[in-house]
Formats: structure tokens, C-alpha cells, sequence
């Protein structure tokens, strides 16, 4: 079976024709395995509560080029793995949390990628069995890549201020 390795994690995917997101960089298989595991958390709620770290994680493995919607996607889902991960936010606090930063366009600046975006990817995720599973791969997968990006926390944090969004 011939494979494509992903632009943005790297994984190999099944050769597939298919859709990519329009600024988020993924191989169409990739992509087309991201799309089955959201339709897993959309429909089980056992899947459904790793949601925000699902999005969160794929995201920033896949951080396209720099432009407004990349450069504000990346940091947004920064902070929100920041949020999460390091100060124990719940996944609707950090979802609000998300929504208000957004109105402020143009405060982030571009996050140079690093070279590898974390070992675990949505490939590895996909493969879970059932909803504990998932949630402990998508953990795995979350922290990941939140330490590739371990370069980048200082801003990140900066970003977030003083600790005003984990009270």
C-alpha cells in the first residue's frame, strides 16, 4: 500500500483525493482521518469529552503558512493547550476563554514551527478502540505536541498574562 507523509505531522496516510483545510497544511489523508475521529467525538460522548484537546492538538501539528488566519489559529490553540494542560482549565473555560481572545485580530505574531511537532499524531489517535482510549491517546497527543512547542511557551504565556484565566 502506498503512502503520503503529512505536511504538517509527518504521519504516512493511504494516498486519498480528497480535501485539505484551506490554510492548516495536511496530507488529504490526514486530513480525511482528523474528519472520522471528529465524527467519533461528535457522536459518542465517551469520545466526545477529549474534543478540545482533539482540535487543539491538530491545530498547531499542522500550523500552515504565515497568514492572518494561521498565525491567529496557532496562537489561539497555543494558549488553549497552555490553558488546559498547565493550568488545569477545563475544556469550556478554555472554549470561552478562546472566543474572547479571538475578537482581538492582530496582537499575535507568527511562531516559527519546530522542526518535529510531537511523536504521537492523529494516526495514533484514530486507532483507539473506545472512548477511555481515546481519551488517554488524545492526552498523550495534546501534551505532545505542547512540548514541541516548549520554545514557544514563554510568549504563549505572555499571551495568556498573568495567570488571570486559570482563577
Amino acid at each position: 500500500m502506498a503512502g503520503v507523509a503529512c505536511r504538517g505531522c509527518g504521519a504516512t496516510f493511504e494516498t486519498h483525493d480528497g480535501p485539505t483545510h484551506r490554510y492548516m497544511e495536511s496530507s488529504p489523508g490526514c486530513w480525511a482521518v482528523y474528519g472520522e475521529v471528529l465524527a467519533r467525538e461528535y457522536s459518542d460522548p465517551a469520545y466526545g469529552s477529549a474534543h478540545r484537546l482533539t482540535v487543539d492538538a491538530y491545530a498547531v501539528q499542522h500550523p500552515g503558512r504565515p497568514s492572518p488566519q494561521s498565525i491567529q489559529s496557532v496562537a489561539l490553540h497555543l494558549m488553549s493547550l497552555c490553558l488546559v494542560l498547565e493550568r488545569g482549565v477545563g475544556p469550556d473555560r478554555a472554549t470561552a476563554f478562546l472566543q474572547s481572545a479571538a475578537k482581538d485580530k492582530g496582537r499575535f505574531v507568527w511562531l516559527a514551527p519546530p522542526e518535529s511537532r510531537g511523536s504521537v499524531t492523529i494516526k495514533n489517535v484514530h486507532a483507539a478502540t473506545n472512548g477511555a482510549d481515546h481519551g488517554k491517546l488524545v492526552r498523550a497527543w495534546a501534551d505532545s505536541v505542547w512540548t514541541s512547542w516548549a520554545g514557544h511557551h514563554p510568549k504563549v504565556r505572555a499571551w495568556l498574562g498573568a495567570g488571570q484565566e486559570s482563577r
